[in-house]
């Protein structure tokens, strides 16, 4: 069944105007000058909590019952959609509790602690924790929050397509991250409906490529996910994801970036625009960067999807990151 994006993308934003900010759009001067064409930075990582998950969360809470808001909520997640989630269930006063693995980062725990939120604590693997989440949720009749797969959920999302045609009288390209595809499913759909002469390109790790590799296929894949700089975008698709349908039909070509070119595009955003970035965030620009040639005297947007890097992850880049990106021919 084919969603309005478009509908479900305005209807959203009027939801959820009140619970997130509209996050700027700046011409990075560095990276037009390196492509020769306008490159525009969509930068959510200044979104409230830190992340365009913010939008998915806040929508579908807000689409709540005032008896399911009562009973309570239930989501899994150690990073961007779990701060998300603990950040509107304090603003909102719903009741509700975030499931962890037991092997969760000590520094992700502190920051969701803060809200106030119940934590509670499953297995050693976030697929794991996810399943325990949404069967306990089942099991006390509670809603169960997901990270990607809800037309709620992706709606919100949209609203980031929505705040860019209202920013820039002209684009011709959007580069978007892509893990389990929700901003991308979000975005996409609702650029094409709107405009379907724009350019979507999804970006992925090279050592996460389980939509790139899906989509190639024609079916969601099962494939082991090594270890990535972008975990933010790492794992699997669920077996029965809106996301794969939107991102076959929507997203025109994918760009894989290795850990290396992760690496440097964090770099290169602390170096030249003083921005700090997660590796799924540098994600579409080490793909901008790697496929530049193509897009010359275009209008291109980069979506950079969140700030949440741990401090070990950022002390690795700084000793180890280089300028390989703009200065390899």
């Amino acid at each position: 069944m084919k969603m309005n994006w478009v509908k479900k993308a305005e209807d959203a934003e009027k939801r959820i105007r009140g619970y997130i900010r509209m996050t700027p759009v700046e011409l990075s001067y560095s990276l037009s000058q390196v492509g020769n064409c306008h490159v525009y930075l969509k930068l959510e990582n200044y979104q409230i909590t830190g992340s365009f998950k913010l939008r998915g969360a806040a929508n579908m809470l807000l689409s709540l019952s005032g008896a399911e808001k009562e009973k309570g909520v239930i989501a899994a997640s150690s990073g961007n959609h779990g701060a998300a989630v603990a950040h509107l269930l304090h603003k909102m006063s719903i009741k509700g509790a975030i499931f962890l693995p037991n092997n969760a980062n000590g520094a992700k725990i502190s920051a969701l602690r803060a809200y106030g939120v119940r934590l509670e604590s499953f297995g050693t693997d976030v697929c794991e924790t996810e399943m325990y989440a949404r069967e306990t949720a089942r099991k006390k009749d509670r809603v169960f929050i997901p990270p990607y797969n809800h037309p709620k959920i992706i709606a919100g999302q949209a609203t980031v397509g929505l705040e860019l045609q209202k920013q820039l009288s002209s684009i011709d390209v959007v580069f978007v991250p892509i893990g389990g595809g929700g901003l991308a499913s979000g975005v996409a759909g609702y650029l094409k409906l709107s405009d379907k002469s724009i350019e979507i390109i999804g970006c992925q790790p090279e050592n996460s490529a389980v939509m790139h590799e899906s989509v190639k296929a024609g079916r969601i894949v099962e494939m082991e996910s090594k270890s990535t700089i972008a975990d933010g975008t790492a794992g699997g698709i669920e077996s029965d994801s809106l996301t794969f349908e939107c991102c076959r039909q929507y997203v025109d070509d994918f760009v894989l970036v290795s850990e290396d070119e992760i690496k440097d595009a964090i770099l290169l955003m602390l170096e030249k625009h003083s921005i700090l970035v997660e590796g799924a965030a540098a994600l579409s620009i080490a793909a901008f960067i790697k496929t530049r040639k193509r897009y010359e005297n275009r209008n291109v947007v980069l979506i950079i999807s969140g700030k949440r890097i741990s401090v070990d992850t950022l002390r690795y880049v700084l000793n180890n990151g280089s300028d390989r990106l703009i200065n390899r021919e």
